[in-house]
């Protein structure tokens, strides 16, 4: 049952721990500056994207990765620009509401589910990668769209949670695994026959920027193939990334750090799958079970531990078992929030922090 409180509760610790980040942030830090400290990274490529497209900027060479972003958080940040002069601020702000939006319906799905709703929001903001939903990522974005779509798909709500999920399909590849869940959620519930048509609107955005692409390249996968140009993701059997990732985790340099986090993160997903198949939670193993597959059969771990952000499952599991066992909450408090802390460190600092 969902209670009036859970949204409040969920904006309360949302806007709370942002303006924790933001008092961390501008410590030694000119007002002005502020913004660009965030500029790290993916927020960069974003920016670039939103501003000359995908062939980057003129008479600079031609980043091959940049295919590898969706093109809603850009698109929503060219229209935000308009009244946001900087940039960086703009994609700040999106990241700002839509996390709003998202930790409601996290709240709220949470509670459906029986759990504490302010718990599962907890949970997720103290995990060690929660800075990427401050930042101008498309995390915040994404999960804006997919939550609620997965609420409104437990509710019944087969047209409005169609509609959310394709948003979520322009934002991150993401997308055609929560696409493929909800074909799976729509089977195990036994729906009316009449509703499954919604369940294609959710593709169209995919293939849509599959044929963007094609139209420009000839290539219907120009955003795989961007991976692998831009990062060098190309496949491997899962005991091969592990083995390359194990090697350079075993390093001595400040990128090893960064790779026992992957290996972190891995042996996480690898227990929430687990958890999930013995609670036989068939649609919620296939949306986290499609991605942890795609992220292992990498040529090496790479964004493992920041995935898990978008894992609204395991963060729904985490409120079951606190909800129950309060103590629960206090000891994952205490260890991950300052680890959380500290990665939230290294990526101003521009360290590669996930």
């Amino acid at each position: 049952m969902i209670t009036r409180s859970a949204g409040r509760d969920a904006l309360l610790l949302w806007f709370g721990s942002r303006a924790g980040l933001l008092v961390v942030t501008l410590l030694g830090t000119a007002l002005g500056a502020y913004a660009d400290k965030w500029r790290k990274w993916d927020a960069g490529l974003f920016i670039t994207i939103a501003q000359y497209g995908y062939d980057g900027e003129p008479g600079k060479p031609v980043d091959d990765g940049l295919p590898a972003f969706f093109p809603g958080f850009p698109m929503l940040l060219r229209v935000v620009h308009l009244v946001v002069p900087d940039w960086a601020a703009a994609g700040l702000l999106i990241s700002l509401a839509a996390g709003a939006v998202a930790m409601v319906a996290l709240a709220r799905l949470a509670e459906l589910e029986g759990a504490s709703g302010w718990m599962a929001v907890l949970a997720l903001l103290l995990y060690p990668m929660a800075v990427f939903l401050a930042a101008g990522y498309s995390e915040s974005l994404f999960l804006a769209f997919a939550i609620p779509a997965w609420l409104a798909a437990r509710q019944g709500q087969w047209s409005l949670a169609a509609s959310l999920a394709a948003g979520a399909s322009c934002v991150r590849i993401t997308g055609l695994f929560l696409a493929v869940a909800l074909v799976v959620e729509f089977l195990t519930r036994r729906e009316s026959i009449r509703q499954a048509g919604w369940l294609v609107v959710p593709f169209v955005p995919l293939v849509t920027y599959s044929y963007y692409h094609y139209s420009r390249s000839g290539d219907w996968l120009a955003w795989k193939h961007a991976q692998e140009a831009g990062w060098g993701r190309d496949f491997a059997w899962p005991w091969e990334a592990w083995k390359s990732t194990w090697r350079s985790a075993m390093g001595s340099d400040d990128n090893a750090v960064a790779f026992r986090m992957e290996i972190a993160g891995a042996v996480l997903a690898l227990a929430v799958l687990i958890w999930l198949l013995a609670l036989c939670r068939w649609s919620e193993l296939v949306y986290t079970g499609l991605q942890a597959a795609a992220l292992m059969t990498s040529a090496y771990y790479l964004s493992i531990p920041r995935s898990l952000l978008l894992w609204f499952p395991l963060w729904i599991l985490v409120a079951k078992v606190a909800t129950r066992r309060p103590w629960v909450m206090v000891g994952y408090a205490l260890i991950f929030g300052p680890l959380m802390l500290l990665n939230a460190e290294r990526f101003l600092s521009g360290a590669w922090a996930g």
